[in-house]
């Protein structure tokens, strides 16, 4: 079976908007990630165990709007007791089956419901304002926030602060919207699709 990603009709590669006579670190850069295993971990509420006692490829769950990661996987906290696995690692699914136990976690696979889209670039945090109401100076590397972008509801994951990085996901069936929303926002700074 052949995967489409969720940008295929819209992600066209690449410089648009007010790129001229601007060097590289001064357009925002977008790309389309595709091919992650992504998983939702949602504690019981009858659950007595302390998520502390568990790892996904010896990553602790994190909590409070925090990310733990490493080069393939990404451990998002979302909310109380909820978390979402990113990983390029096809070993995800065995990882969490084997660390995980089903008595105390639902555990859902959403790979394929998920448009991820990575920006990078140092106005980063202004095409974010255009859209999104957040106090993105109080937001830095490791992070994670719930939030929309033009009335998209959006999960935002702070890769890196140099250059400053970050994912914006929403599901699959907004892909495209958010995708136009993003881009948009971009063009006064200028930007590259990769």
């Amino acid at each position: 079976m052949t995967s489409i990603s969720p940008l295929n009709n819209v992600h066209d590669l690449g410089s648009f908007g007010n790129f001229e006579g601007k060097n590289s670190n001064e357009i925002i850069t977008i790309k389309e990630l595709k091919n992650f295993k992504i998983f939702q971990v949602v504690k019981y509420k009858t659950s007595k165990t302390n998520i502390k006692e568990y790892k996904i490829f010896d990553l602790n769950f994190p909590d409070d709007l925090k990310v733990s990661g490493n080069n393939d996987t990404r451990i998002l906290w979302i909310g109380p007791n909820n978390w979402f696995l990113f990983s390029s690692s096809e070993k995800l699914s065995e990882e969490t089956r084997k660390n995980l136990p089903n008595n105390e976690f639902a555990i859902t696979d959403l790979s394929h419901s998920k448009a991820i889209i990575e920006l990078s670039g140092k106005n980063l945090k202004e095409v974010l304002k255009k859209g999104c109401p957040i106090n993105f100076n109080e937001l830095n590397k490791n992070q994670s926030i719930n939030s929309i972008f033009n009335g998209i509801a959006i999960t935002l994951d702070f890769v890196n602060d140099q250059p400053a990085t970050v994912r914006v996901m929403s599901l699959r069936s907004f892909g495209e919207s958010l995708y136009h929303s993003v881009t948009d926002a971009s063009l006064e700074f200028g930007y590259k699709a990769i």
